[in-house]
């Protein structure tokens, strides 16, 4: 499950992102689901295309704006992983910071059918084949990745590999990919616990029935910050299963999703989005199990 409302909770470094794309490694390759990036470059002249304000690109996302997707809840600051990519796309499609406006819509709004105010909104929306029948999805610009969360007292607290995982007693939702991430991945000697849902993970945690338990990384933040007294994120877990996709929102029929996933495409390309997922995700807060 994700949840949005993902708490303040992490701050995040500044970007050195020019100096360190060319020797960063390329994301998972086997993003899917979303509308195929089929533009091509003729059909997308940089910095002039059909956009709701001639000259500009309006982006759409909530207020307040969450870390660690965004910083200060001010999206303008091109700080927080999503406001990072957005300014990313902008760039591929031709307009620079001066030319981005930022516009506020729920999330509830940016999915309803009907003529949007913005030209692509980004806030977290995972791409399902219901949502698809009212709006357009990019490619994906973001795999959720499972991360495993306790407590600060807890043994595994201070866990840097998975194979410090071994001997922890860990749990999760039932018929998750969290539940395969254990199974398949961490591999502990213990068998894994199961629960109904994360609320009684969460519970389990809390009075020491298991050392930790899995969730995706947006609940994990959310948890670690606003619901677990002392909570702590140990770290991601390398990909497994059929992760759930974020994708940047567009209107249903718009003439520039295509040009819209080309630029994602592009990113993922040339390991740039690798890049903000480690800036703002893992060196923020969430780090990665070896």
């Amino acid at each position: 499950m994700v949840s949005r409302f993902t708490p303040l909770l992490v701050g995040g470094a500044a970007l050195a992102l020019t100096a360190v794309t060319a020797c960063s490694p390329v994301e998972d390759s086997n993003a899917s689901g979303a509308s195929p990036s089929s533009s091509s470059a003729d059909a997308c002249p940089s910095g002039a295309l059909g956009t709701v304000a001639a000259g500009k690109l309006t982006i759409g996302t909530d207020d307040p704006a969450y870390e660690p997707w965004f910083k200060d809840s001010k999206p303008a600051n091109g700080q927080g992983f999503e406001s990072a990519v957005a300014y990313q796309v902008a760039e591929r499609l031709g307009y620079s910071k001066e030319n981005v406006v930022w516009t506020s819509v729920t999330f509830n709004n940016a999915i309803a059918p009907g003529p949007k105010a913005f030209d692509f909104d980004i806030n977290q929306f995972s791409i399902t084949d219901e949502r698809k029948q009212a709006v357009d999805f990019s490619s994906p610009y973001y795999l959720v990745r499972q991360t495993v969360i306790t407590t600060k007292k807890s043994k595994i607290a201070g866990a840097k590999t998975l194979a410090e995982l071994n001997s922890a007693k860990l749990g999760a939702q039932v018929g998750t990919t969290s539940y395969q991430a254990i199974t398949d991945v961490i591999k502990p000697a213990t068998k894994p616990s199961v629960f109904n849902n994360n609320d009684d993970a969460k519970k389990a945690l809390e009075n020491g029935t298991v050392d930790g338990i899995v969730v995706d990384l947006p609940t994990a933040f959310y948890m670690t910050g606003a619901e677990l007294k002392d909570g702590v994120i140990v770290g991601q877990v390398p990909q497994v299963g059929v992760p759930e996709q974020f994708g940047l929102v567009l209107d249903k029929g718009s003439k520039l999703t295509g040009c819209v996933s080309q630029a994602v495409d592009q990113l993922r390309g040339d390991g740039t989005l690798a890049v903000l997922e480690k800036t703002w995700l893992s060196d923020a807060g969430a780090p990665e199990l070896k």
